[in-house]
């Protein structure tokens, strides 16, 4: 009696041991206090135009007239003009031709378009510029996966799943992947641990234009999936038997 006793106690001790430790790849993060106690000096440069990215432009001043030149609109409509940014990151503004915006974020585009506006009009014009194709991906393992319109241009990696319907009971909180195209169109992975509170330290916390985030299935998910495929091949196999059978019983009667 004594040994069915010890025997059920440490069951249940081993259950508390895998139930605990299941439940620590749960919460999102963890151990805050390190996060609160570090200096944190992450410095907002701002998103950074890309090649690709479609901008509108927009040049105001207290004479309309004067600032109508170079703010053209897409014909029959009174929507403004998109540029579009080219593979060497420039882009053909009226007036002004050609002028180089990739690598720079939108208030050094607006400052560098004032400064050229300076020999046609007499006052400092305001210059208003959008990204407007801003998006991000979001796969794997979240209830509602796809592509998103990012209207303030801003946003951080929780605030992305949280657009998706945030993850799924199989998606890995310690496993989901970042992936990333530079100003020099190349790639970068990288992983990040939602489990882990320092992660809101990460410079890749803050996601930029067309950003593809991934989750990453569990193992549990994996499994069910094999399962499933395995159930369907047998089935499949025991019906087509079980058809060759039936087929050689009529033939032999």
């Amino acid at each position: 009696m004594k040994k069915m006793a010890g025997l059920i106690l440490g069951l249940l001790l081993a259950f508390l041991l895998v139930s605990c430790q299941a439940y620590k790849k749960v919460p999102y993060l963890q151990d805050t206090a390190f996060v609160n106690d570090t200096e944190q000096s992450v410095r907002q440069t701002g998103v950074k135009v890309m090649p690709k990215d479609l901008l509108t432009i927009a040049v105001s001043c207290s004479t309309p007239e004067l600032a109508a030149p170079f703010n053209l609109v897409n014909s029959g409509t009174d929507a403004p003009q998109q540029y579009l940014v080219d593979n060497q990151g420039n882009i053909n503004f009226p007036v002004l031709g050609e002028i180089h915006v990739g690598g720079l974020t939108k208030l050094e585009i607006e400052n560098l378009i004032i400064d050229k506006l300076k020999i046609y009009l007499k006052e400092a014009p305001l210059v208003t510029v959008r990204i407007v194709n801003y998006r991000i991906s979001v796969l794997g393992e979240v209830t509602r996966p796809g592509s998103f319109v990012v209207s303030n241009e801003k946003i951080n990696l929780l605030e992305a799943l949280a657009m998706a319907g945030d993850l799924t009971i199989y998606g890995m909180r310690d496993n989901v992947k970042l992936i990333r195209t530079g100003q020099d169109n190349k790639q970068e992975i990288i992983t990040m641990d939602l489990n882990k509170a320092e992660t809101v330290l990460s410079p890749y916390y803050q996601l930029q234009q067309n950003d593809i985030i991934y989750v990453t299935p569990n193992k549990t998910k994996a499994k069910n999936s094999d399962i499933g495929a395995s159930t369907g091949l047998w089935f499949s196999g025991v019906s087509i038997l079980v058809s060759i059978a039936n087929l050689l019983i009529s033939i032999l009667r």
